[in-house]
């Protein structure tokens, strides 16, 4: 068992620590949803009540786990769209393609949603709204200066990404009771098959789209 953290840079290790132990449950248990603060503070080597000095609840844990997604996206938007010259289809690429490499990020568009962002104090809330909003606009600048998208159909296409992901993962990770009802109708459970592929497929006519519905000024 780890000693009790002591300076900043040990706080902030274990703190770290605890992000990645959740993240790695969320990704062998099936989603989110059966993290629990047992086995994480376990698994990031701490006491079963140590988790309680970095974030007073699961819900808070969760929040921070989705507000670094934001930062790890953002990151690799960056990255991608580092040449200029992007067409609206390949914006919709680094979009699909740097959010499905993130899954527990898709998990907890969600969650943030319905629960997380309400069940911490206003507080905990507020620095997840700046750092979120933040980590937005430089997606937003960074693709608007790559590529021939206006800003506002860039954030359009945001908009949608957000909202394809977070539905799309909930639908291609479903749970044991609905997986095994999948293996008895093949047909229900066909969407829980191509994550990545459907969310390229619609970012890539919504952006098409986007270039006529919102044409530049």
């Amino acid at each position: 068992m780890r000693q009790r953290a002591r300076s900043t840079d040990d706080k902030h290790r274990r703190s770290e620590d605890l992000l990645v132990a959740a993240e790695a449950i969320a990704l062998e248990r099936g989603g989110v949803r059966f993290v629990t603060l047992a086995p994480v503070t376990e698994r990031a080597g701490l006491h079963r009540t140590g988790v309680r000095r970095y974030y007073a609840s699961k819900e808070e844990l969760l929040l921070e786990l989705a507000e670094r997604g934001w930062r790890q996206w953002s990151t690799a938007i960056t990255d991608k769209a580092e040449e200029s010259g992007l067409t609206p289809q390949d914006v919709a690429t680094v979009l699909a393609d740097t959010i499905a490499s993130l899954p527990v990020f898709c998990d907890l568009l969600t969650h943030v949603t319905l629960s997380l962002e309400g069940d911490v104090d206003i507080e905990r809330a507020r620095q997840y709204k700046t750092n979120s909003f933040a980590a937005y606009d430089r997606i937003v600048a960074a693709l608007h200066r790559a590529s021939s998208m206006t800003v506002e159909q860039v954030q359009a296409l945001i908009a949608a990404t957000l909202a394809f992901a977070a539905s799309f993962w909930q639908v291609s990770h479903p749970t044991p009771t609905l997986a095994a009802l999948y293996e008895q109708v093949p047909d229900w459970g066909h969407v829980a098959l191509d994550f990545q592929p459907r969310l390229r497929l619609l970012l890539q006519s919504t952006a098409v789209g986007l270039t006529e519905t919102l044409p530049a000024t």
